[in-house]
């Protein structure tokens, strides 16, 4: 409980600023914030990974870098915008896990309030005692983004966070 109230403190104070049901604009928030929870599942042999995005941010991205009109909420193409949003996820972040470049299978996204959380997940992923992250997720729209990771492995719980320009970080348990 305590882990699950920790993992959101941020976003939950962030959701007062906005209410549910309206629509954020890039000129609405001053900050420009993205959470990756990255947890190894010893039981299924898998690195599964969460990235929360806010939405107006996402989509605007997706919307210049592949020249379409983008809709996360409502799409009338879910296909068309999973493909974009796995094309983003899987060029935007790579994990090396003990040394290894681990490649992931892109889940899903879903929406949340003002936000979207994409899915993506490595099998095969024995153990873990290094993480090396590359991130510039939203990096080529924002010179002032921060992206935050929760990193977990055998329960035990690491947090770090890169700053614009910075797009590498090192965990290890």
């Amino acid at each position: 409980m305590v882990i699950f109230i920790n993992k959101w403190l941020l976003l939950l104070g962030l959701s007062f600023l906005f209410p549910a049901n309206t629509r954020v604009s890039a000129v609405a928030h001053p900050f420009h914030v993205s959470v990756t929870e990255i947890e190894h599942s010893a039981k299924e042999k898998s690195l599964q990974v969460s990235c929360k995005l806010f939405t107006d941010d996402f989509e605007t991205i997706l919307a210049k870098n592949y020249k379409t009109k983008v809709d996360l909420v409502n799409p009338t193409s879910r296909p068309a915008m999973d493909t974009l949003v796995k094309k983003y996820l899987l060029s935007h972040m790579s994990v090396k896990a003990d040394g290894k470049p681990v490649r992931f299978t892109y889940l899903g996204y879903e929406n949340e309030k003002e936000a979207v959380y994409g899915y993506i997940e490595a099998e095969n992923v024995t153990t873990v005692r290094k993480i090396e992250v590359t991130s510039s997720i939203l990096y080529d729209m924002f010179d002032d983004q921060v992206n935050i990771f929760h990193t977990k492995v055998n329960g035990e719980r690491k947090s770090s966070r890169l700053n614009y320009p910075d797009k590498e970080l090192i965990v290890e348990f």
